[in-house]
């Protein structure tokens, strides 16, 4: 690719639109320049199949950029003093001498070679291109570069209401679109093949790469922010070309391997699958079905969408449950709900409202069931916060915002609500099985007790159970045995049928198989340590032993 240095190198004379005139193109880029001319080509992709590298070039107005090709035309070699091509020079990096060895039959879809056009073919081509839809990026280096539609993109942006500091943009181009490219770069190539040189498909300037170049600092001066690659807010444009939409089928009958259905895709001719068809296609099977270069169309591309989307924010936080009939997420059965409110939906419906956010993900450390309250310090907990509007929140509104939360209900509170990293999330799962949890169990038993008779369970240290899969989470658990381990145990007696047993676990314990033993699939429990028949009657999470997220002075 030629340089921006290169370009910047003083040259006589300048366009007749004040621009510098084309100082990188050299008698080796006329055959280029005059074939795709001839053929419908716009001048940015000649440049792009000139190899110019320069993105201030690009910029520059379609007529000037066409006004200046022309000129290029029409000087003769000792005006500009560029390289003869009968001289022997080094190749550059993108332009190098063809091998001696043949390559496929150079025959377009007719069965014949385009004619090479003359020096004297300058201003006819200039008049078949100009006012043109290009045959190869099908108007979006010309029409879709220009100031009215930076504009259409720009109003669509701010009618979002979207908070951001920089942006990243991104296009979907018609999947034709790498057919044409592929189609214009073999009949350069052939061009290029007649005159001993050849053009490496990989040295054109990508589409895209240009389309960047040209958009970019438009969309920045109207957003008034700058394009980072690394912007967590995306401002995207699909482009269709419906008139051309069948330029891909030819692929399917020859490389049918490349086009499987997929879910989600409304059809298997996708960008990809059609790249991968031409990398697999032989070169003279291509020739025999598209036209090299490919004609030129009637319409423009039409932008379908544009579209903004902001990357996600993630709020942590911890959680009390204060209700023994709340469940931690929606309680739905066969698509009836149970219950009408939830701890996941009493804590989103605030973070949805502020942020702005089309749709949240909920996880935590860890759940209880619906009539266990968690007590202590809570239970750790992050949302994903999917397109928020608004992303910039202070320590103190976010605290407001814990407030508003926790006077909205008195069947939870959250406390150190704050704003994480994604990677952040990471602790609150890492090492889960090897956390403690402590809990505080009410326990009936069928045959009277004494105080002695509970004592030995505050001895024992570093019990191992043995869990099946309880049965009421069998419908949404594998079977499966897992070791787990009561670290200690401390029993409250209450009177001759009640007492209190607090526990410190491995977490992923079920303590209410432990004490009633799940018809024995929980071996062993305290309805078998104590030797009588045991179940529960109450519940609470005392402590979830995740030191995350951090603590804050609320």
């Amino acid at each position: 690719m030629r340089s921006a240095e290169q370009l910047s190198e003083p040259v006589p004379g300048r366009g007749a639109s004040g621009f510098p005139s084309m100082s990188s193109l050299t008698e080796k880029d006329r055959p280029i320049v005059q074939l795709l001319l001839n053929t419908g080509t716009c001048p940015r992709c000649i440049l792009r199949f000139c190899c110019v590298g320069s993105q201030t070039l690009y910029r520059h107005p379609d007529k000037d950029l066409m006004k200046d090709l022309e000129d290029f035309l029409k000087k003769n070699q000792e005006e500009e003093g560029t390289v003869c091509l009968e001289v022997v020079d080094p190749p550059c990096k993108r332009i190098r001498l063809e091998d001696t060895e043949e390559g496929p039959e150079d025959l377009n879809h007719n069965g014949a070679l385009p004619r090479i056009p003359s020096e004297n073919d300058g201003n006819a081509a200039v008049e078949s291109s100009a006012g043109k839809v290009c045959n190869v990026c099908l108007g979006i280096l010309q029409e879709f570069c220009q100031a009215d539609f930076v504009k259409r993109v720009c109003q669509k942006v701010n009618s979002a209401d979207y908070q951001f500091t920089s942006f990243v943009f991104s296009v979907s181009l018609p999947p034709q679109l790498s057919v044409r490219e592929r189609a214009a770069w073999l009949g350069v190539k052939q061009e290029m093949r007649n005159l001993g040189l050849s053009l490496e498909k990989d040295d054109i300037v990508q589409l895209k790469e240009a389309y960047k170049w040209i958009i970019h600092p438009q969309l920045a001066e109207e957003l008034g922010v700058p394009a980072d690659g690394k912007s967590l807010f995306e401002v995207s444009v699909v482009f269709a070309h419906p008139e051309t939409d069948e330029e891909c089928r030819f692929l399917a009958t020859t490389c049918p391997d490349c086009f499987k259905p997929a879910k989600n895709k409304q059809s298997v001719f996708t960008r990809m699958a059609v790249i991968k068809a031409l990398e697999k296609i032989k070169e003279e099977d291509f020739l025999k079905h598209f036209p090299c270069p490919p004609s030129s169309p009637k319409n423009l591309c039409d932008a379908l969408e544009i579209q903004c989307n902001n990357g996600a924010v993630f709020v942590a936080g911890r959680y009390n449950k204060y209700s023994r009939n709340l469940p931690q997420t929606p309680w739905i059965i066969d698509g009836e709900r149970k219950l009408e409110s939830s701890v996941e939906e009493l804590i989103s419906e605030h973070l949805m409202a502020e942020f702005k956010a089309d749709s949240f993900n909920f996880s935590s450390s860890g759940r209880e069931d619906v009539d266990v309250r968690t007590l202590g310090n809570g239970r750790p907990f992050a949302i994903e916060l999917v397109n928020p509007r608004r992303i910039h929140f202070t320590a103190e509104e976010m605290k407001r915002l814990q407030q508003a939360i926790n006077n909205s209900s008195d069947k939870i509170q959250v406390r150190d609500l704050q704003l994480v990293t994604r990677e952040a999330i990471g602790r609150m799962k890492e090492g889960e099985e090897e956390k403690t949890k402590t809990y505080s169990a009410l326990i009936w038993t069928d045959k009277a007790i004494q105080r002695e008779d509970i004592a030995l369970l505050d001895d024992i240290k570093e019990l191992k159970l043995d869990q099946k899969t309880p049965l009421r989470v069998l419908h949404r658990r594998p079977l499966a045995v897992r070791c787990r381990i009561i670290h200690t145990m401390s029993s409250e007696y209450i009177d001759e049928h009640h007492f209190r047993l607090h526990l410190k676990t491995q977490a992923g314990t079920y303590i209410k198989e432990f004490v009633h033993g799940d018809f024995g699939r929980t071996k062993p429990n305290i309805g078998s340590l104590l030797n009588r028949t045991a179940d529960i009657l109450e519940l609470d999470v005392e402590s979830v032993d995740v030191d995350w997220p951090p603590t804050l002075d609320n």
